[in-house]
């Protein structure tokens, strides 16, 4: 067990880097020692804009870092490309790792970092901040409550105007969210999925996942703007689920409907993001009728959730023990579902069994 601050080096000072930057400088169990990033003006940067000490050393080579520093963990905020390498790198000289997601864009990468992690006895843990959101926690509790009744089937809608990948398609920027949220919030993982998309800005860029199970055609040439998805679970339960990156009506919504009423997370209403609208059907005559409507706010606590991200991890390391949220078979799991979204989007729609 760890008991000293966490040192810690921080590969990717973008925009989510800034953010994890800022947390675990902040975190009284973490030490920062360094912080990676090939753009040596983006470190200066972010120093000067997080008024960082000079202790925290700034280096462009990463290999200088994981190589040269005495270290207890590493972050990875980098492109998803890259994750195998470094994760890899990072594991091998001992070190826990805390990657964003997704953790690799390919699903024997993902096992292999999982076989890794086991074999040198350190946690691998994966930033999907959404699972540790408020009302995220509180949505499972209702669930799980069995408040609304019997589960039949949910909808997701992730949209905007920018920003626009040219990496990856707008399933691999946005889809892994509201998948992370329905597989928690469920506690089943998915069978069978389905997707259809739709190019208009980048016709001639291609996303290849290079994998020999991963069957290229020539259904969708270049990166979706548009995709609709649906993923069915263990018990029959389905999601349908909708992303746009082109589209200037912003929303981030997600719910799951039962038998006696809907459970509705919407992270632009700030003041109230979930709200369990409930509702039923009664017999009349040869018809129905509904009964029981009522709209009731959930009460959310106001925790940052990277701040909780951040703060498991390092308890994850000082005691050395697997997060049942975010470890790497978790990522892993995500991993699988987005491949078996990207083979159906390929193939034009064809349902794939996972």
């Amino acid at each position: 067990m760890i008991t000293n601050p966490i040192k810690i080096a921080i590969f990717g000072a973008g925009r989510w880097g800034t953010h994890l930057i800022r947390n675990f400088n902040q975190h009284p169990h973490a030490e920062l020692i360094a912080i990676a990033d090939p753009h040596f003006q983006r470190l200066q940067t972010v120093k000067e804009r997080l008024r960082l000490d000079n202790r925290v050393k700034l280096e462009t080579d990463w290999l200088k870092v994981i190589h040269g520093y005495d270290l207890d963990a590493v972050v990875i905020a980098t492109p998803a490309s890259t994750h195998y390498t470094l994760i890899s790198e990072a594991l091998e000289r001992g070190y826990h790792v805390f990657a964003e997601k997704p953790l690799t864009l390919k699903l024997s990468e993902s096992q292999s970092l999982c076989n890794l992690a086991k074999q040198h006895n350190r946690q691998l843990f994966i930033d999907h901040t959404y699972l540790f959101h408020p009302a995220v926690t509180q949505g499972q509790a209702v669930i799980e409550q069995g408040r609304l009744g019997q589960l039949r089937y949910g909808y997701a809608t992730r949209t905007h105007l920018e920003p626009v990948r040219q990496d990856v398609d707008v399933l691999w920027d946005l889809a892994i969210h509201d998948i992370g949220i329905f597989s928690t919030w469920l506690g089943q993982k998915a069978v069978e999925v389905q997707a259809t998309g739709t190019v208009w800005l980048q016709p001639d860029r291609s996303f290849d996942l290079n994998s020999p199970s991963f069957p290229v055609s020539n259904q969708i040439s270049g990166l979706s703007d548009l995709v609709m998805a649906t993923i069915r679970y263990e018990s029959g339960f389905q999601a349908f689920l909708h992303f746009c990156w082109l589209n200037p009506d912003k929303q981030r919504r997600l719910a799951v409907v039962g038998s006696e009423g809907t459970l509705i997370f919407d992270e632009m209403l700030k003041d109230q993001p979930l709200t369990l609208q409930r509702g039923y059907l009664e017999t009349i005559n040869e018809g129905w009728k509904a009964a029981g409507v009522e709209c009731e706010k959930v009460e959310v606590e106001p925790r940052e959730p990277l701040a909780q991200v951040c703060d498991r991890f390092l308890n994850c390391v000082r005691q050395n023990q697997v997060c049942s949220v975010s470890s790497g078979e978790v990522g892993t799991d995500l991993v699988r579902v987005l491949c078996g979204l990207s083979e159906s989007l390929q193939q034009g729609g064809k349902p794939i069994k996972l």
